[in-house]
């Protein structure tokens, strides 16, 4: 089985892609967890581009490819003036017509310094992703407040109840997709 981390922030060294790395090295067994991150590859959104995967843009085409490989998504985005990263929405719109997100089991993670986690910008991308038709999966959701005290330089994990909160959710995200 195989989770599609994809990491919101177009920073290098994000907390949030470090967040994302915690969770892949908690991953359960049997478990891979590929990453996407060619987020500032992708063009403008254009539904003039938006062709069929064989006339879409190279980098879109690559997003679609490795969306569909996946069995199950694990998202998470930091909070940019109380919404999801421009760059979120961007990859998000290119994957529309694709339909790569239908019933994919989703995992919806918001990071942020504040006590509230980056919830705006999560609720935000929820209500994106229902349009997308995703299956989110509800213990594999939530916010990471004060995300800079759980999680040291290098991502790795300082609190053991978040630790295992964050191997909870993908326990649960894996449980959601079904045997082949």
């Amino acid at each position: 089985m195989t989770i599609l981390a994809f990491s919101g922030s177009p920073r290098a060294g994000s907390a949030v892609s470090h967040l994302l790395r915690a969770a892949a090295a908690l991953a359960p067994s049997g478990t891979t967890v590929a990453f996407y991150e060619d987020i500032l590859s992708l063009p403008h959104f254009s539904p003039d581009l938006d062709g069929p995967c064989d006339s879409a843009p190279a980098a879109v085409a690559a997003l679609r490819a490795q969306m569909q490989s996946a069995d199950a998504v694990l998202i998470a985005t930091p909070e940019y003036a109380y919404g999801m990263p421009g760059s979120l929405k961007n990859a998000l719109d290119w994957l529309v017509s694709a339909g790569s997100f239908y019933q994919k089991p989703t995992g919806v993670l918001s990071a942020s310094p504040s006590e509230v986690g980056g919830e705006r910008a999560r609720s935000g991308l929820l209500l994106t992703l229902e349009a997308l038709g995703a299956a989110v999966v509800p213990e594999a959701s939530f916010p990471v407040p004060f995300v800079r005290t759980k999680l040291d330089g290098s991502g790795l994990v300082l609190d053991a109840a978040f630790a295992e909160k964050l191997e909870q959710a993908l326990v649960a995200l894996a449980a959601t997709v079904p045997a082949t």
